[in-house]
């Protein structure tokens, strides 16, 4: 509500009856307002005992429509209602202004000729309307003024007269040489006084249609016919030099005659495997297989289990095979170095990292886990011997 306003939002409308609403046609096709009159008629007629039981154990399925009906009054006969356009305001009264985008100035509805005396019907155009004097003697309306009006600025129908007598057409506006003041009244077409407006050509195809599938492909072939004889037009022709034979032409040269030759047999291995198996040795996996150890007694263990794997010796046998892997770093200055004293370093690094496996053991840990247990073991022993003699000592004959 705007802030100048007086009455409140929608004041206006309290004298208003609201009318009811009311199906649209296309439901209102289906019969469904008929089959539920009669069901009321019927609900009606019945008794207090029967709608009693009905309450209690109703029944399904008293309205039946077909389903060809409703898809069809939803999918193919559903129209758009009424409504405003995007971004419009609404204000009090705008459902009762009339829409004058349907409308044209000149063309007279059906009410409006009824309303004016006016006949209805398929010839109801040759007959004059009331205002049409008035307009010969004052001119045109002045808001449109390039309106045609048979009788004032345009010829009037086939088979009419001029004249004052019913169904005639008045007077024709002309001056003293008789010829008209508004424009071609008789229909002589005479183009040096009353040029006519070239009529604009209106290109009237449909240009939203989808093609099909036979017509892109007829318009595909042509295309390929057309770019093929383009390219035949456009190449360049060999000139003919003497008996000798075909010189090529100056400016281009030849690619390539002889093509890449294909190999009779494509290597698609791995040159590892190949080396292995030439080697005659068992060829390297991507995974390596850790031997299985039994233990029959775990002990106090943390998590004892009677299934372990012995990782040193895979290390070991890795080691043997292909060399312990060590981390060393070098400074800039050092990669100069020779190989012996890169292997010495290496060595250096390798016993240092030894020596720090050896030191992480793992022993005071699971001490420290098992002597927790039993602590705890003990302490709720004790706990339940209290409650058992507690239990005997409150217990009375």
């Amino acid at each position: 509500r705007h802030w100048c306003f007086k009455r409140k939002y929608l004041q206006g409308k309290r004298g208003i009856e609201k009318p009811p609403f009311d199906l649209p046609d296309f439901i209102k096709k289906t019969g469904i307002m008929e089959m539920r009159e009669a069901l009321q008629e019927k609900e009606d007629a019945k008794g207090m005992k029967s709608k009693m039981r009905e309450k209690v154990r109703p029944k399904l399925g008293k309205i039946d429509i077909d389903y060809q009906k409703l898809h069809d009054a939803f999918f193919k006969w559903q129209t758009k209602p009424k409504m405003s356009m995007h971004g419009d305001l609404y204000y009090e009264g705008k459902e009762f202004e009339i829409r004058l985008k349907e409308k044209k100035p000149g063309d007279l509805s059906d009410d409006l000729r009824t309303a004016l005396g006016m006949p209805v019907g398929p010839n109801a155009h040759k007959v004059p309307p009331p205002w049409l004097i008035a307009m010969q003697r004052y001119g045109p309306p002045p808001s449109y003024p390039n309106q045609k009006i048979p009788g004032l600025n345009a010829p009037i129908p086939d088979g009419c007269s001029f004249g004052y007598h019913a169904g005639g057409w008045g007077k024709p506006p002309v001056d003293e040489a008789g010829k008209p003041l508004y424009g071609d009244v008789f229909g002589s077409t005479d183009n040096k006084n009353f040029p006519s407006t070239p009529a604009e050509d209106i290109d009237q195809t449909l240009w939203g249609e989808m093609e099909s599938e036979s017509e892109e492909e007829s318009s595909s072939e042509e295309e390929e016919e057309e770019e093929e004889e383009e390219g035949g037009e456009t190449g360049l022709q060999t000139p003919v030099v003497g008996d000798q034979g075909l010189a090529t032409p100056s400016g281009t040269a030849s690619v390539g005659g002889a093509g890449l030759e294909t190999p009779d047999m494509i290597e698609l291995r791995k040159r590892r495997i190949e080396a292995d198996m030439e080697g005659g040795e068992t060829p390297s996996l991507p995974y390596q297989v850790i031997p299985e150890r039994r233990n029959d007694r775990i002990g106090g263990s943390m998590m004892g289990s009677t299934h372990t794997y012995d990782i040193k010796g895979a290390g070991g046998r890795r080691e043997g095979k292909e060399g312990a892997a060590v981390e060393l770093a070098l400074n800039p200055e050092d990669l100069d170095m020779d190989s012996d004293a890169m292997a010495l370093k290496a060595e250096a690094a390798l016993r240092e990292q030894e020596a720090s496996l050896a030191k992480e053991d793992l022993s005071d840990m699971v001490a420290e886990h098992a002597a927790k247990q039993r602590n705890k073991r003990k302490r709720q022993e004790a706990k339940d011997e209290k409650e058992k003699s507690k239990k005997y000592k409150e217990f009375k004959f």
